[in-house]
């Protein structure tokens, strides 16, 4: 049994990689394994800090790591190529591909650049069998588009705060939704009511650290060990206990990335 009260935990994304956690890595790791998360997908945004992030899964026991350029990023891997996300999927610790996607809220990329490197990591999720991690932000219809054409193997709605309809299509598609702190959020009730009727073997739970701390966190730097009140808040939408919606969401990391091995205990 793990510390946190006995719950096991993962946290299915987090950023260890960048400078926020930079001076005390070790303790925020440590302090994530004191509250029971077990577990972590650390993720990649660029590929030419893909070293870095790989270094820091090498470095832990049970985290693990994708890779991948942000919609954010696209901009900078326009002539990016399957065979080259491919090359850095053999390494025993990459378990994922991404995070990709489109986010037309900030279009820090061009809309058209955006739309073809994610059905590049597309390809490279089809190639591989890695499932795809994906960002969606103010471009449901597009993303639900691309998914229905394209058909990839099952992966990840992250940090989601999408409308009904893209989680339905989703699911549909043999995808997971993953529920970050937002769903603690004052003003998210139509999250809420989504994660009420969203299936329970389709869940995961996330940090997106270190953004979108929970609340009680709220406004402080995120870190794994929060995960757990977002876990909390999740049980407690779907009349669960806590112990519960850990073992459910344990249960389906594995079951999608099949990759990761579960940490004994």
């Amino acid at each position: 049994m793990s510390k946190g009260g006995g719950l096991r935990l993962v946290d299915s994304h987090c950023h260890l990689d960048f400078p926020d956690f930079a001076a005390e890595r070790d303790a925020v790791v440590a302090r994530a394994r004191a509250a029971g998360v077990e577990t972590m997908l650390t993720i990649c945004t660029r590929l030419d800090q893909f070293d870095g992030v790989r270094a820091i899964a090498e470095a832990y026991d049970g985290i693990w790591c994708s890779v991948g350029a942000h919609p954010h990023e696209a901009a900078d891997h326009g002539p990016l190529l399957a065979d080259e996300l491919l090359a850095l999927t053999d390494h025993p610790k990459v378990v994922g591909i991404g995070e990709t996607g489109l986010d037309f809220h900030y279009d820090l990329s061009p809309r058209d650049i955006q739309e073809r490197v994610f059905r590049v990591h597309i390809a490279a999720s089809r190639a591989s069998g890695l499932p795809l991690i994906i960002h969606a932000r103010e471009a449901d219809r597009e993303i639900g588009q691309i998914l229905e054409e394209e058909r990839p193997p099952p992966g990840v709605l992250h940090c989601f705060s999408s409308g009904r309809a893209l989680a339905e299509t989703a699911i549909a598609l043999g995808f997971y939704v993953s529920i970050s702190g937002i769903v603690t959020f004052r003003n998210a009730e139509d999250l809420r009511a989504i994660v009420r009727d969203l299936p329970l073997d389709r869940l995961l739970v996330e940090t997106d650290a270190p953004y979108l701390a929970p609340v009680p966190y709220r406004g402080k730097r995120n870190e794994p060990a929060f995960v757990a009140a977002t876990a909390a808040a999740v049980a407690a939408l779907k009349g669960i206990d806590p112990e519960e919606i850990a073992a459910a969401t344990r249960d389906n990391f594995f079951r999608l990335f099949t990759k990761a091995i579960p940490s004994q205990g």
